[in-house]
């Protein structure tokens, strides 16, 4: 068994040969892909989907809720819920970030909880939406062989799906257990303003009300406010503006849609109000950011970095 510092050294070469490209880079298999960043990228905000993302080579810093999260070569990030934050980078030519990203699949997840049964999971104080958790032997071992594997496709067809398992099964064990067992359990709070955030995300573009978001959690409507503030750090309201506007410049980045079209398509009435809230976000009017994003990205999958990192 290799020791850390040779376990890296082999992890980051398998790295560079599995993203060459800067941006995204695709596998066989469907819920991973390998990022590659040779730049630094400013703090910018974002919105992440469930999953995992474990870094080789690099940095990054995550910021929600007055907190700070750390990914780096010796720390994972899983993220249990889809929550707005902002992110920044460190990374250069001569080290570029070099990361896999894992697209939870709650699927999974619910079936290895079925088998863990009643065995204890890590202890933590609650669940929360974002952990960023020691990179444990057990879990960097498990990485390592599945980097292997994905440098063969008749590996990665045979053992990909089994080695991804496994990996699932680490963090479940781990830290992010309590939260992951939390979001796909229904009848704790933390679970079900999971399901909230899961029908948001799913009819973003409708007028939604917040009332029957709450009647469907089974919780009052200042209940609700309460544990879903807890959950993203942000408001039912202000989660609904953002899911919508993360939304919108992914549609005007890689579907060349105007400002005007990009409002009407995620659910907003007036383009004015919407370039108003646009601007409040991102700091810039819509059309200056995406130009912004363009200069800065000249590869589309990894704008989706700067984006939303989304398996649609």
């Amino acid at each position: 068994m290799p020791d850390a510092t040779a376990r890296r050294t082999a992890m980051v070469a398998l790295m560079q040969a599995l993203a060459p490209c800067e941006g995204y880079n695709l596998t066989a298999l469907p819920d991973v892909r390998f990022l590659r960043c040779n730049r630094p990228l400013a703090r910018t905000p974002v919105l992440y989907e469930p999953g995992i993302v474990i870094v080789c080579q690099g940095s990054k810093r995550g910021f929600l809720g007055g907190r700070e999260y750390r990914y780096d070569a010796q720390h994972y990030l899983a993220v249990s819920v889809p929550v707005p934050f902002n992110m920044e980078t460190a990374a250069s030519e001569e080290e570029p970030l070099l990361a896999i990203y894992l697209r939870l699949d709650m699927t999974v997840a619910a079936e290895l909880l079925l088998q863990l049964g009643d065995a204890p999971l890590h202890a933590a104080e609650a669940p929360a939406s974002m952990i960023s958790s020691p990179l444990d032997e057990p879990l960097a071992e498990a990485l390592l062989r599945l980097l292997k594997t994905l440098g063969s496709a008749t590996d990665t067809r045979v053992l990909g799906a089994a080695q991804l398992r496994e990996i699932y099964y680490r963090v479940l064990s781990g830290a992010q257990g309590p939260a992951l067992r939390a979001a796909i359990d229904n009848r704790e709070h933390f679970g079900r303003i999971s399901a909230a955030l899961q029908t948001i995300h799913q009819r973003y573009r409708e007028p939604l009300d917040i009332q029957s978001l709450a009647a469907q959690a089974s919780m009052s409507a200042a209940t609700f406010h309460l544990h879903f503030k807890s959950v993203t750090a942000t408001t039912p309201i202000q989660y609904l503006k953002s899911t919508r506007l993360h939304r919108a410049r992914l549609l005007m980045l890689q579907k060349g849609v105007s400002a005007a079209q990009a409002s009407y398509q995620v659910g907003y009435e007036s383009p004015s109000h919407f370039g108003r809230e646009f601007k409040r976000l991102f700091g810039l009017p819509p059309q200056q950011e995406v130009e912004r994003l363009r200069a800065t990205f000249s590869y589309p999958l990894a704008a989706e970095e700067a984006v939303y990192v989304s398996s649609h």
